[in-house]
């Protein structure tokens, strides 16, 4: 049985084309009456009908071009009113041409069909208005809603609004606009005026009564969010946020994504700017290997390389559920059956001169590693198998089958490092040096710190602690350290491989540090519970202030102004020894016992 819903939008759309047709009917009949001096004779009904046909035919191929009778637009949007002022002038130019003979074998004149136009567009746009007005009259929510304020009246507020008075099922009811613009201090969208600014929150939700507050600020930092984040709450309003402007721009956001505003969102922020879909065209129809792709850092990268429809996406990770999770992500099942999925170890040299080999990648993206610091700083001799050696494993193997683009993930613990984590990776960004200097193509590193989400970083962490009844545990109260998310993370690394020279270090300019006392703090204050906080003391190899440069690294910004470009000094694989590192490791362990004790 044909589903009522498919039933009553076939039906629109038939209405909607009868109705234009009818139109230009109604439009070329009166036009032709007022011309012939208020009457039609006999032998002037056929040329007429003669053009209305001409007309309707138009609208039917013209409209369908449009996508005008598929359902693609919400009634008299302006979108539609776009598309329907298209429609009804390409018809209009097929009628003034079907005008001349018409008028040569009658005595309607041609300008008929010209003046008929804009009457054709009047009727069918009034129609139009009609249908919103009736759409929205049935569609206005009917349920019990939250008085609801939407902090930004711009583009995305004026989406909101919208959402929230057509859906019948939306739980919000947008009740006005904050906006610290002064020129839209009068502004009215569907009704919905500005009544102030971020300044005046009290006040109006004072005097509206409203009980929520929707942030719909297209690319709000993480400091205004704090603030408008610290003025709803000070205000007594259920604070919210709606999604990015390029996934509403993209359809992938509906009313029902506006959510609780998190501490990733106080902490970290939208994604930059760096212009990647202009720089990362190396990878479109390319063969690409990502190590690690079944880490939230790796499986990110994988879902952003996927967008540029490389020739082959090779994941390779030596954890088979990591390996699930990613091909979920990107093929859309777990079924392990794929070839693009590659359980592998970078320890192992031999397997992994099989698979580059056999599989031959253009482009190379180093996401495997040991991160946790404290782990390492007590077992240094798996830093140097997997950071150190493994990674020379994966270059070697690269350099063996010609990959001509090689992009390294380091952190900012590689800047003066005084870790177990921050030499094993140092060593990694100069042994990805030296092979982009042996090989001279485009092999270099992305530096970036903590980031957001990721496994084993501090927001999961805390949560749990939380979770569990508390205490979060801090090391230090002044320590500090930069965040970034993890889409932000990836889109750095994929940019990199466009723009990076060979032996180089990226740097993604990370705006100020952020106390980690005060997430500590903020997230107690959301959870809504007496969690206690515990300052443990810095852990052995800890820095309390994270860098980002490195001592004589220059802060070169040639292309973007957000990311830096420098240069570490190249170190061939023969003058690694692991006993001189184990010794060194273990000496600098000790000393920072000491100093911690």
């Amino acid at each position: 049985m044909p589903d009522t819903g498919t039933m009553r939008t076939v039906g629109r759309q038939w209405k909607s084309l009868l109705l234009d047709c009818a139109a230009w009917a109604v439009a070329l009949y009166t036009v032709g009456w007022i011309s012939l001096d208020f009457g039609i004779a006999a032998n002037e009904w056929y040329p007429i009908t003669l053009l209305v046909l001409v007309a309707i035919l138009g609208q039917c191929i013209f409209g369908a071009l449009c996508a005008l009778y598929v359902n693609r637009f919400l009634p008299g949007s302006f979108n539609e009113l776009k598309a329907l002022l298209g429609a009804v002038l390409l018809t209009g130019v097929i009628l003034g041409v079907a005008a001349f003979p018409v008028a040569a074998i009658s005595s309607v004149p041609r300008s008929v069909a010209f003046i008929s136009i804009p009457l054709a567009v009047t009727i069918i746009g009034g129609a139009r208005l009609v249908q919103r007005i009736r759409h929205d009259a049935r569609e206005r929510p009917t349920g019990a809603t939250q008085r609801t304020l939407i902090y930004g009246a711009g583009y995305l507020g004026n989406y909101l609004v919208q959402r929230m008075l057509s859906d019948r099922l939306s739980p919000y009811f947008p009740v006005g606009f904050i906006d610290d613009d002064p020129a839209k201090r009068k502004l009215r969208v569907d009704g919905i005026d500005v009544l102030g600014t971020g300044a005046d929150l009290s006040a109006i939700a004072l005097r509206t009564g409203a009980t929520s507050l929707v942030i719909s600020i297209a690319r709000a930092d993480a400091t205004l969010l704090r603030q408008v984040s610290d003025a709803g709450k000070a205000a007594g309003l259920r604070v919210l946020v709606f999604p990015v402007l390029e996934e509403v721009l993209e359809g992938k956001s509906r009313l029902r994504d506006v959510r609780e505003i998190e501490i990733e969102d106080l902490i970290g922020r939208h994604p930059i700017d760096t212009h990647i879909e202009s720089m990362a065209g190396y990878l479109t129809g390319k063969r690409v290997l990502v190590t690690g792709a079944g880490g939230s850092i790796g499986s990110e990268l994988c879902r952003q390389i996927n967008r540029f429809h490389p020739e082959e996406l090779i994941m390779l990770d030596r954890d088979e559920t990591g390996l699930q999770g990613v091909q979920l992500l990107i093929d859309g099942n777990g079924l392990l059956t794929n070839k693009n999925i590659v359980l592998a170890d970078i320890r192992d040299p031999e397997a992994l001169n099989e698979i580059f080999e056999s599989r031959r990648p253009e482009v190379v993206f180093h996401a495997a590693a040991l991160k946790h610091l404290p782990m390492l700083e007590r077992y240094p001799r798996e830093a140097w198998k997997t950071n150190v050696v493994g990674t020379l494993n994966v270059l070697e193997a690269a350099r063996a089958v010609g990959v001509r683009t090689f992009v390294n993930i380091s952190t900012d613990k590689a800047a003066n490092p005084t870790s177990v984590l921050g030499y094993s990776k140092r060593i990694a960004e100069q042994l990805t040096s030296w092979a982009a200097q042996q090989s001279g193509m485009t092999y270099l590193s992305v530096r970036f710190g903590n980031v957001l989400g990721s496994r084993g970083s501090l927001v999961p962490l805390f949560k749990s602690m939380i979770a569990a009844g508390g205490p979060i545990t801090v090391t230090d109260p002044n320590a500090t350290r930069f965040f970034m998310t993890i889409p932000e993370a990836c889109n750095l690394v994929v940019q990199a491989g466009g723009i990076g020279s060979p032996g180089e270090v990226l740097i993604l300019d990370m705006g100020d540090p952020v106390r980690i006392l005060d997430i500590a703090e903020r997230m107690i204050a959301k959870s809504g519970s007496d969690i206690a906080i515990v300052f443990t003391g810095l852990r052995p190899g800890e820095k309390l202030n994270e860098e980002l440069m490195g001592a004589g690294e220059a802060d070169v910004r040639p292309i973007h102004p957000k990311i830096s470009h420098t240069y570490v000094t190249p170190i061939s694989p023969q003058s690694l020894d692991q006993k001189a590192w184990e010794n060194e490791m273990a000496h600098s362990v000790a000393l920072s016992e000491v100093r911690h004790d």
